[in-house]
């Protein structure tokens, strides 16, 4: 479903992304993971059209997508999500959603119809005449993935949903991103808490200095050697092994 190939990012001297390939299939869950300042937050930017690769190739569905607009990619069938949640606080979780909704119709019934379905898939249906500034981090995370599903979207980005939640509110979080892919919704997600990634993604990738140095099951990255060595340091395998 999507497909990157070679995909590199610089700003000025710092390669954030060095020839970063990965692939999603339809249906999957799969996640990047890195130390932080890996550059997995880059990679997501430049596939999500929010920044330009300086080399490389991103295909989505057999379609060359490299250096699109966002709202172009959107329209494509894939949108990302924001480890920092912006909502529009003067205006209630519905309106929030429908500006979301109104990416794929112009008619208000329909949207309104869509915010209060997608309200109800993140488990926001008692809350959709509170204010966004009234949320709490954990309200501004499933408004900020009800915002995404409402565009239609085919492969959903999730950059680190999870940041700042407590152990229940991950638990919860857990079970409705279940739920999406369950909808058909297809998910590439960043995300720091392992708990999570082990729960929900078939294949993990691991990014480390802007280069991706595995690839596997959540299982087989967890023996990797050089993983280990990624997060831990320098002689950390050999001292976990003995």
């Amino acid at each position: 479903m999507l497909e990157v190939r070679g995909l590199s990012k610089a700003f000025g001297g710092l390669k954030a992304v060095d020839d970063a390939s990965l692939d999603v299939r339809q249906g999957e869950i799969v996640a990047p993971i890195g130390p932080n300042g890996a550059g997995k937050t880059t990679l997501f930017a430049a596939i999500a059209g929010f920044h330009t690769p300086d080399a490389g190739r991103v295909t989505l569905e057999g379609k060359d997508i490299t250096g699109l607009q966002p709202h172009r990619i959107c329209g494509a069938g894939m949108v990302r999500t924001f480890q920092i949640t912006q909502p529009f606080a003067k205006i209630s979780v519905r309106d929030n959603i429908m500006v979301g909704a109104y990416f794929g119709t112009s008619d208000r019934s329909r949207a309104r119809a869509k915010a209060e379905q997608v309200a109800a898939q993140v488990g926001m249906a008692d809350q959709l005449h509170q204010l966004g500034a009234d949320l709490t981090v954990a309200g501004r995370k499933r408004l900020e993935l009800a915002r995404a599903l409402a565009t239609g979207p085919r492969l959903l980005l999730l950059d680190e949903v999870m940041a700042g939640l407590n152990p229940s509110e991950i638990v919860e979080i857990v079970e409705v991103i279940k739920g999406i892919r369950a909808s058909g919704v297809t998910i590439l997600l960043i995300e720091h808490v392992m708990q999570a990634v082990t729960s929900l993604a078939e294949r993990v990738y691991v990014l480390n200095h802007g280069k991706m140095i595995a690839e596997g099951t959540p299982a087989e990255i967890a023996g990797n050697a050089q993983v280990v060595e990624a997060y831990l340091g320098h002689g950390a395998a050999k001292v976990l092994s003995a």
